[in-house]
């Protein structure tokens, strides 16, 4: 019986703000639940499960940032720009991808995806069975090659996970790191917003 393979290096983070809020209206790295910026605790919790972590997007966070070229041109190319700038860096390892407007995400959950067994990509799958891209675990096969599909005007990081090794994690998984079933719900409009606010003082932090 083979070995399963294991990420012995810590994955780096890529922290991702640079989206556009049309719907929103005003900027969602900049709003406040709980008394906390949702960049500022995004990026704390990224700072504890990662290292390097480095921001994309406009420079809100007080990590390292660079932006996606051109600006709001979409999660893939902001992966696509935090692989670059990790390349350079010399970091060769996989990275936590993780949106700025997911204000219940735990750092339990960030530890399980950075923690979890293989080489490959780790992406959660929600209970009603649709990934979450924007809270995974990214192969350094994958970050190698968002650049180039980036460039190929590709938009949605599930291009990228198409043409690459996953290990989809059903909900049995990831529910007992989480603290809610409800972990990825996002900010997009101001009802969004409502909801969040009533129920973001009961989360894990």
């Amino acid at each position: 019986m083979c070995e399963v393979p294991r990420i012995d290096a810590i994955p780096a983070g890529l922290l991702l703000t640079g989206g556009a809020s049309r719907r929103l209206g005003q900027d969602k790295a900049t709003l406040e639940l709980g008394g906390e910026r949702l960049v500022d605790r995004a990026a704390r919790l990224l700072r504890a499960a990662t290292r390097p972590a480095i921001e994309i997007g406009p420079g809100w966070s007080g990590l390292a940032w660079t932006r996606e070229d051109p600006p709001g041109t979409g999660p893939l190319a902001a992966v696509a720009a935090g692989a670059l700038l990790l390349r350079r860096g010399g970091h060769r390892g996989p990275a936590l991808v993780l949106a700025v407007d997911m204000p219940l995400v735990t750092g339990t959950l960030l530890a399980l995806l950075a923690r979890h067994p293989g080489s490959g990509c780790v992406v959660p799958v929600d209970e009603a069975g649709f990934p979450q891209p924007l809270c995974a675990r990214y192969s350094p096969a994958a970050l190698a090659a968002a650049p180039g599909l980036s460039a190929a005007a590709f938009s949605s990081p599930m291009a990228l996970l198409e043409r690459t090794d996953v290990t989809w994690l059903a909900p049995a998984v990831w529910q007992p790191e989480a603290g809610s079933p409800d972990v990825f719900a996002d900010i997009d409009t101001e009802d969004d917003l409502a909801r969040m606010r009533s129920s973001v003082d009961g989360i894990r932090r």
